[in-house]
């Protein structure tokens, strides 16, 4: 991987850290120059965009793409021609929200994100067609969650910002991005990082299960702006068919389960660990939502939907990105700067959705906010940037030494 690529990722899950952290201190002692949902808006774009979205991109042109393909400038100059599109998004989100010049940032990050899937398309080699069939799958969830941003305009042209088609525009370029693009992007790096033969007949299943899974579980969100019990019906066979697929997972895992840890180092386990704790909540988690109650509930309580999210961006793409970049030395996991940076991190995310998800438990049970639960939020929160600045300090002074190597 290029070592300007992995630096410039960590640099920008700092700064989107870093907002998160304002976020939470406006939270305490509001600031009347920030606007908080701007700096949201720029908190959140620049975490799935300039940390997942071009941490993706690095591993599968690193693992996927050819050494002859990747070094044509193509992939080098669409990599930078999308950072610009982040930094402009950084700086003007918090300013602007939904403006002229935080859009024409964004199309062009749709616009780049096109073209790195046609490339990805054309290029990809790939040891075994269950990699291949999940690659795939993730470029195409890419595209299609960019039609919820498509709509945004006629959305807000024809019934406004408040309207069910504007809502269900955003979710529905959320839900794509998070369970199809990111997952089947991490799913894809994982089997090719497992290197083992997989049993073609269980992967089918596994597929095509988790594949109508991520089709029917969009009827959850677009529930709680269309009220209907037919999409709750939809969204109960959805996550049933998730739990079958996540089953089937673990059935393909499984025989090569022991050698793959068996060869990883102590840190190493420690983030796949974690990244795998974090998928099994999150399966348990939506099984709970298949109480018509907690479904509705897991909209209006908004601690909920911070740490759910939070849940799927840091515990399970971020843990899975984490031990990739480990498992190649592209972070030096021995390093005790890098170990510290680690520990940190994963103090930060256990404290703040341990915070999260208690409020919201205390919320559903009428019973009121935590006794300093801001200032405590703030303060778990610190950890997370802490964590990371550990980390690109300690890339910044190995950054001679890092020498990636083959699987």
């Amino acid at each position: 991987m290029r070592k300007h690529w992995l630096l410039i990722c960590f640099i920008n899950f700092f700064i989107a850290a870093s907002m998160g952290l304002v976020l939470r201190f406006v939270a305490i002692f509001p600031v009347p120059n920030i606007n908080y949902q701007f700096l949201l808006h720029g908190h959140s774009h620049v975490a799935m965009l300039g940390w997942v979205y071009l941490m993706i991109y690095s591993l599968i042109v690193h693992f996927f793409i050819p050494k002859t393909a990747q070094q044509k400038p193509f992939y080098n100059r669409l990599f930078w021609l999308t950072e610009i599109a982040v930094i402009g998004m950084m700086f003007r989100f918090p300013v602007e929200g939904y403006a002229l010049f935080s859009i024409i940032f964004s199309t062009l990050h749709i616009f780049c994100s096109y073209y790195f899937c046609r490339l990805v398309w054309k290029d990809a080699k790939t040891n075994s067609l269950p990699e291949k069939q999940l690659l795939r799958t993730a470029l195409f969830f890419m595209i299609l969650s960019t039609l919820g941003v498509w709509c945004l305009g006629p959305a807000v042209g024809l019934l406004g910002k408040a309207s069910a088609f504007y809502q269900i525009a955003i979710q529905f370029f959320l839900h794509f991005q998070f369970n199809g693009w990111f997952l089947f992007a991490i799913l894809a790096l994982f089997l090719k990082h497992l290197n083992a033969t997989i049993d073609k007949k269980i992967f089918q299943r596994f597929y095509n299960f988790q594949v109508s899974a991520t089709v029917l579980t969009l009827a959850l969100p677009v529930s709680w702006y269309l009220p209907n019990p037919l999409f709750h019906w939809i969204n109960s066979l959805g996550v049933l068919l998730q739990l079958i697929s996540f089953i089937l997972f673990i059935q393909i895992i499984r025989p090569h389960f022991e050698t793959f840890f068996s060869n990883l180092k102590a840190v190493e386990k420690l983030v796949y660990g974690f990244a795998l704790t974090s998928l099994v909540l999150k399966v348990v988690i939506q099984l709970v939502v298949l109480i018509p109650e907690f479904a509705q509930i897991s909209h209006q309580i908004r601690n909920f939907v911070i740490g759910y999210i939070h849940l799927t961006m840091l515990g399970i793409i971020s843990g899975f990105l984490l031990g990739f970049v480990l498992q190649n030395t592209f972070l030096n996991g021995q390093k005790k700067r890098v170990k510290l940076g680690i520990l940190l991190f994963l103090i930060g995310f256990t404290g703040t959705e341990l915070l999260l998800f208690l409020q919201g438990s205390h919320f559903f049970f009428n019973k009121g906010q935590l006794p300093g639960y801001t200032e405590n939020l703030f303060t778990a929160s610190i950890f997370l940037p802490l964590g990371l600045s550990t980390l690109i300090s300690g890339i910044l002074l190995n950054f001679k030494a890092i020498q990636p190597q083959k699987l």
